[in-house]
């Protein structure tokens, strides 16, 4: 009857492990994995330093558009001149003995008429740098979503993994006491009680190092998310934005994945850069004004006011042959950029494999772990029958006992592998982001700052008010 009492008492322990620790709470009060993306998606520093990183590039834009505008500025000088001598033509005997205070002030104004298409190219440049500043936004994004659903699902499965581990110690603890009794009525030898206390030694080990993942697991989730970890809701796999078939994926990568859209505006950023070189060849001009006015430059109280609009052209001829040399670079360059974008195709398209393949697996996974739970479950019941009346020793009931639990253990594993690799193949084809989740959080615009700076002809604050 203990036996028996033993047995029950074990498979509802391990039975409700699983149930009781990763349904913690009513989803009325419980962190859901869509609620934990979305603080991560707001307070992640990896991804608030990413955007800063595009407001800074949108800058680009505005600096190079500057070379549209003109540039004015203001000069003025006084100071003070002495004269001793004579001054031919001028009717005075002995020398002039004159003090002056020479100054003035000017404006000046040079206005770019052309410069061999540099300004537009660096421009256009500028701009295709902050679409692929903006891909590469979208890549930490949804990695930050990823390593938040990875981080999640870490703690709901490493906190039933350490509350399976506690029950088996209090099953192993229970096994021993029962396997003394028997041995103090003669019916045990010492060896199963030897046995008995030395896996329960090895199930508390177990115990520490559950404890010690879940540690990991929760620094780990705060560094992420932002917050501690508390009642978590069982994660649910991704499955709706999951395409149906590889290829489906496969294309869907190729066309959609921000790694590789950054790679294509990279290579429009490099061929930029050779026609701006190019233009170092182009004649140069520009329309010079100035207005000033200048007191006591001869004589005390003298003043005249010049004024004056030159324009200019510079026609280069040769500079050395530096201008050739980075026009190839340039071009090097270019060519290099776009063997960089088939590289990240093939690498895109071999994550995708990977992926479906490890989410594939994963299902299948967890239906072999349920049925080989199911099937050690009822293998354990046998064993305490058969060791019940003789048949079966005390370490056929251990062993069959550890391989419920490894079983177990699998299981979680495996549904824990079956969330997260539905979001990793939702990430390797570019569309793990919160536009097209739908995620409880408002997007982050990553045109609104580009708007406002674009035409911006001065002041220092940024549209934040900083």
């Amino acid at each position: 009857m203990k036996e028996r009492n033993l047995a029950a008492r074990s498979a509802l322990r391990l039975a409700g492990a699983v149930a009781s620790v990763l349904a913690v709470a009513s989803p009325a009060d419980a962190e859901t994995l869509e609620s934990a993306l979305s603080r991560a998606y707001q307070a992640n520093p990896a991804l608030n330093a990413a955007r800063a990183n595009l407001r800074a590039t949108d800058e680009d834009v505005n600096r190079f558009q500057a070379g549209y505008r003109p540039n004015a500025a203001i000069s003025a000088d006084i100071g003070i001149q002495q004269f001793q001598g004579k001054i031919g033509g001028i009717g005075t005997s002995g020398p002039i003995n004159l003090l002056t205070r020479p100054g003035g002030a000017g404006l000046t104004i040079n206005q770019n008429v052309f410069d061999g298409f540099q300004t537009d190219n660096r421009v256009r440049s500028a701009e295709s740098t902050v679409l692929s500043t903006r891909e590469g936004l979208r890549q930490t994004e949804m990695n930050t979503l990823f390593n938040a659903a990875q981080a999640y699902m870490n703690v709901l499965s490493d906190t039933a993994t350490l509350e399976l581990q506690r029950n088996n110690v209090e099953v192993l603890e229970e096994q021993l006491r029962q396997t003394r009794d028997r041995f103090n009525v003669g019916e045990v030898t010492r060896t199963d009680v030897a046995q008995a206390e030395a896996r329960l030694a090895g199930a508390r080990s177990q115990v520490s190092a559950a404890e010690a993942a879940l540690r990991a697991s929760i620094g780990i989730y705060r560094q992420i998310v932002g917050v501690e970890p508390r009642q978590l809701a069982p994660g649910r796999p991704l499955d709706r934005y999951v395409p149906a078939s590889l290829d489906q994926a496969i294309l869907i990568g190729l066309k959609e994945h921000p790694q590789i859209l950054a790679s294509f505006h990279a290579v429009d950023v490099a061929e930029l850069q050779v026609k701006v070189a190019e233009g170092a060849l182009y004649p140069q001009a520009q329309i010079t004004g100035a207005v000033q006015q200048r007191y006591d430059q001869q004589f005390s109280g003298d003043n005249g006011v010049t004024a004056s609009i030159v324009g200019r052209v510079n026609i280069p001829l040769y500079q050395g042959g530096g201008e050739y040399a980075v026009i190839r670079q340039a071009k090097e360059n270019a060519g290099r950029a776009r063997l960089i974008a088939e590289q990240d195709r093939d690498t895109i398209r071999a994550s995708i494999v990977r992926t479906w393949g490890n989410l594939e697996a994963s299902k299948a996974q967890v239906i072999a772990s349920q049925a080989q739970v199911q099937a050690n479950e009822v293998a354990l019941n046998g064993v305490r029958e058969e060791a019940r009346v003789g048949q079966r020793t005390t370490l056929d009931v251990l062993n069959a006992q550890q391989e419920l639990l490894s079983a177990r253990v699998a299981l979680i594993r495996a549904q824990r592998d079956r969330v997260v690799n539905s979001y990793d193949v939702v990430q390797a084809v570019g569309r793990l982001t919160v536009r097209f989740t739908s995620l409880p959080v408002t997007p982050y615009s990553a045109r609104e700052h580009l708007d406002q700076v674009r035409d911006l002809w001065f002041g220092v604050r940024t549209p934040d008010g900083r």
